[in-house]
């Protein structure tokens, strides 16, 4: 097992929990709620935020990140039981490509335009889900709903 598994993954998995806990405090009609102006519907975020997290896995396979895939599923962004079914397999095919990384590939960079570390790379992906968390907490807010305990704790 490499150290990014060992030392690292499992503190990453509580910021993957957050996702978890606000999908079980939405409901399908919530991922249509859009707060006007050029912002999207909730569920296009949550959308995004999955094909983020696709990308990223492809990029610990690969060592090139691209940020070019789009799942297609029709309906995926108005399903919450979609998008958590989504998110279950994203994160254990995540898991798995940061634990197929040898040590040797751990001192290898994945090219992004620039280049970073595979470490690192996990910890630019982990700054994109705060970023989705604070976008969400603020739908959360104007929609009157309650923010799951470690989203309120974590994000504000």
């Amino acid at each position: 097992m490499n150290s990014i598994i060992t030392n690292h993954y499992p503190i990453f998995e509580h910021y993957q929990a957050i996702r978890n806990q606000l999908m079980e405090i939405l409901v399908d009609e919530d991922l249509a709620y859009h707060p006007g102006g050029k912002n999207r519907p909730l569920g296009e975020l949550c959308l995004e935020i999955g094909n983020v997290q696709h990308s990223y896995i492809q990029s610990f396979k690969t060592f090139e990140h691209d940020f070019d895939y789009r799942n297609e599923e029709p309906g995926l962004s108005h399903s919450v039981a979609k998008l958590t079914t989504w998110y279950v397999e994203l994160d254990t095919s995540l898991k798995e490509a940061v634990a197929n990384l040898s040590d040797d590939d751990l001192e290898r960079t994945i090219n992004r335009g620039f280049t970073v570390t595979p470490f690192v790379q996990l910890e630019v992906y982990k700054e994109g889900l705060l970023i989705f968390y604070g976008k969400v907490s603020v739908y959360l807010r104007v929609m009157g709903k309650p923010l799951p305990q470690q989203m309120q704790e974590w994000i504000g």
